[in-house]
């Protein structure tokens, strides 16, 4: 069962040695602790003018309760938090994209994408909260596993933007088996946009002459997603 953070007030070194964040880490092991005190244990020590904890609390509340959305905060997001600094924030970063890097391992592993619910548990992580839109191919095998993940761009999704030779250049030299195509919606909602659909059919028109089908095009939302597989729009 994971603990309630401690005081927001009180230096880690006043709390009774058991209370110690680092402390009970050390003696019950990382689940355990609360998100918050996961957090001052990476932090370290407080300063002059906030504790870790309370430095903790402050990033957490900052992220909106979310590490997702924590995770997808630019630096100088998190260095307007009292008592954070570069080095501070920088571990923080640090930290969120180890733990998003060990989810993708997983997947990297030898998972099979055998259907748009799979994909979404593959790439939901890093881009549910993503603060804009990215735009992945998932290059596949003859297993259907995921060989490599290309970031194609970053930013607004439109037709000029995402043209079949940077979609396919990388499916084409790792001689891909199939394609599928992920983006996000930063709105949370993922019902696909006029341009969304434009974008899809282009690109498996492209695919069909390339001979490299386009299995499906997963639109990740906050907490959802949106398959054009599933809905009949491939």
């Amino acid at each position: 069962m994971t603990s309630q953070p401690t005081q927001r007030g009180l230096k880690i070194k006043e709390l009774p040695s058991t209370e110690r964040p680092r402390e009970r880490l050390r003696l019950l092991g990382p689940h355990a602790l609360s998100t918050t005190e996961l957090l001052a244990t990476l932090l370290g020590s407080g300063n002059k003018n906030a504790s870790a904890m309370a430095c903790a609390i402050a990033i957490f509340e900052r992220g909106g309760g979310s590490l997702g959305r924590l995770a997808s905060m630019p630096m100088a997001t998190l260095t307007r938090v009292h008592g954070v600094g570069q080095a501070r924030a920088a571990a923080v970063q640090a930290a969120l994209e180890l733990g998003r890097r060990m989810t993708g391992e997983a997947r990297e592993a030898g998972q099979p994408l055998r259907g748009p619910r799979d994909v979404a548990a593959a790439y939901a992580p890093r881009l549910q909260d993503a603060p804009v839109e990215e735009f992945h191919v998932a290059i596949l095998d003859a297993q259907h596993r995921l060989e490599r993940d290309v970031l194609v761009t970053r930013g607004l999704l439109n037709s000029s933007l995402v043209h079949p030779r940077e979609v396919f250049r990388e499916a084409i030299a790792e001689r891909a088996a199939a394609v599928i195509l992920v983006h996000n919606h930063p709105s949370g909602d993922p019902t696909p946009s006029a341009e969304d659909r434009a974008v899809t059919e282009q690109l498996v028109a492209a695919g069909r002459l390339l001979d490299i089908p386009v299995h499906d095009h997963v639109i990740v939302g906050r907490g959802r997603y949106v398959s054009f597989a599933e809905a009949g729009l491939l």
